[in-house]
């Protein structure tokens, strides 16, 4: 009697396996944005994607995993830009609005990405090696071009750790209370009017709090 060979377990194919990961981590970012990591379960995400669980923890492990795997998705792309605007010579006032005007943007592209950045603030050692990996590096370079930005006559002497922050909190803390903003105005933060408007306001608000010359035109 011919012995039947037990056939292997083949994961799949390559273009597929791409495309169903990718499907995965759209679903997982949709209901952490809303839910956050306690609050989400695998058959939601599951559900969201429309793949069976069990495909889930062969991509990724677990649910852990998938949550630092989303953040990893969500900033790798964004963070190699802003390196690359913050790290550019010439003008160190045209460079820090570029970075303003793209970190803005990442955010304002949709209410998950808000979401998603309110979340990782709190997620705590779940994300600290993508804090480490993206946030400090980004931060680091901000810090130079502050720095620069001093030396070459184009900033006021500041603070250079709390000018960061403040550049920081000015870009996310619209996102953040957007939802409250709904509840007491008839304003829809999100609207391509109030986005536009938002960020003209923070763009002078930059250039009047830290340029010597904010009046005069940027290269």
């Amino acid at each position: 009697m011919p012995i039947r060979r037990r056939a292997r377990h083949a994961g799949p194919k390559p273009d597929q396996g791409e495309r169903t990961r990718e499907e995965i981590l759209a679903a997982a970012a949709r209901v952490f944005s809303e839910r956050g990591l306690a609050g989400a379960r695998m058959d939601g995400i599951a559900s969201e994607a429309g793949v069976n669980k069990a495909l889930i923890y062969y991509y990724f492990g677990g649910k852990e995993r998938l949550y630092a795997a989303v953040f990893d998705e969500h900033f790798r792309e964004f963070n190699a830009r802003a390196l690359e605007v913050l790290g550019a010579p010439g003008s160190a006032r045209a460079a820090l609005l570029r970075y303003v005007e793209l970190h803005f943007d990442s955010i304002s592209r949709s209410r998950n990405s808000a979401s998603l950045h309110q979340h990782f603030m709190t997620a705590g050692r779940i994300v600290q090696p993508l804090v480490m990996k993206y946030a400090k590096p980004r931060g680091d370079a901000l810090a130079k071009l502050l720095e620069r930005g001093m030396r070459e006559g184009e900033f006021r002497v500041v603070d250079v750790r709390h000018t960061l922050i403040s550049i920081t909190s000015l870009i996310v803390h619209y996102f953040s209370i957007a939802p409250i903003l709904r509840q007491v105005s008839p304003i829809d933060a999100y609207s391509p009017q109030e986005l536009a408007r938002r960020r003209a306001a923070l763009l002078d608000l930059i250039r009047h709090g830290l340029f010597v010359h904010p009046e005069s035109p940027v290269p």
